[in-house]
């Protein structure tokens, strides 16, 4: 393994290494919904950042860590809806996973942040 000095070291780095899709700054408003419980209700949040395979968002809510939750992502003047799995989550932001993500929402993604 390969050490970095201190000052070239940094957690985002090694994430981004990791990723499968690059990501993009996007910061726009949105709902989710946790899908399991009782009754589903909103929670607010604003996406950070976005890639074909998920978003970084604040969200007003408590989330867990593998907990499966519906988005709904303004893009381009229509909303689309995608399931997503809690990938990670802090008291800053949280981290999801798109699930089956159809070619049209992939492309509406990509075109929204200009990557297409």
């Amino acid at each position: 393994m390969q050490m970095l000095p201190v000052a070239e070291y940094s957690a985002e780095s090694t994430v981004a290494s990791t990723r499968k899709h690059a990501r993009s700054l996007f910061s726009v408003p949105f709902e989710l919904r946790q899908l399991e419980g009782p009754a589903p209700h909103p929670l607010h949040a604003i996406s950070l950042d976005i890639s074909e395979g998920g978003i970084g968002a604040l969200v007003q809510g408590n989330l867990s860590i593998g907990e499966a939750v519906q988005v709904d992502l303004p893009l381009g003047g229509a909303t689309i809806r995608i399931v997503a799995v809690v990938r990670y989550t802090s008291a800053l932001r949280s981290g999801f996973e798109f699930l089956r993500l159809s070619d049209g929402d992939r492309k509406q993604i990509t075109r929204a942040v200009g990557t297409a």
